[in-house]
């Protein structure tokens, strides 16, 4: 099994090199975060020692779990939404919180962030699709949010996430992931600071979306393989 997660993962890896230098982009510009939720911390171990230091992880108990069995040195990304009762614990261990959607979690964030001494980054999720089903701030509420994260004293501002529906045409997948770095190239120019990450895309869609401009692409069943059922854990 690790063989054929080394391989998948190279493949990914050769993948985003392709679609990078088909975009005209440097492939160094396209970052892979391995996402690791409900697979075992054994399929982590296994790319660690290939070189991977970047997983993503949707549940915070899970991601406890994780790091507490890991090498120190990985970077942890949490990707799924947050519950504000369960945010002092992901500060203290995620690196990057890519799911922020409101002001009043990432309020909570900051607060917690300083009491912790901790200084995560943060990507503010939108919800382009209008997905119901989906969390993310919409479009029109993004102003106040990103106000709000540009005056944030301690965590750092870094960017934009989304989602694209699972099943979306490739039509419909250019026009959210375009839409989302439209906005990041607008709340660059209105705060006059570089917001350097889209994070956008996944196994089914990260070619399209490295074509406009992804920096952070989050594969996970690419890599693994299909998703085992997920451990209630509290």
């Amino acid at each position: 099994m690790a063989e054929i997660i080394i391989q998948q993962y190279e493949d990914v890896l050769s993948q985003i090199r392709l679609a990078a230098a088909a975009a005209g982009r440097d492939p160094a510009t396209v970052r892979l975060l391995a996402v690791s939720k409900t697979f075992p911390a054994s399929d982590i171990a296994t790319l660690y020692r290939h070189g991977c230091r970047a997983f993503g992880e949707n549940r915070v108990p899970e991601l406890e779990a994780k790091a507490a069995a890991l090498p120190p040195d990985i970077e942890w990304h949490l990707i799924g939404q947050l519950q504000s009762n369960k945010v002092r614990r992901a500060v203290k261990i995620a690196a990057v919180i890519h799911s922020v959607d409101s002001p009043e979690l990432l309020e909570r964030i900051d607060r917690i962030a300083g009491e912790e001494q901790k200084h995560p980054a943060i990507l503010l999720e939108v919800n382009i699709s209008g997905e119901t089903a989906k969390s993310g701030c919409t479009p029109e509420a993004l102003p106040r949010l990103a106000a709000l994260a540009a005056t944030a004293r301690n965590v750092a501002f870094r960017g934009l996430m989304t989602m694209a529906p699972f099943e979306a045409a490739e039509p419909e997948l250019d026009r959210i992931f375009e839409r989302l770095r439209a906005l990041r190239d607008e709340w660059e120019r209105k705060l006059q600071r570089p917001l350097p990450e889209l994070s956008m895309g996944m196994s089914g869609d990260y070619r399209i979306a490295i074509r406009h401009g992804a920096t952070i692409v989050r594969i996970g069943t690419a890599i693994f393989g299909r998703r085992p059922p997920a451990v209630p854990v509290v």
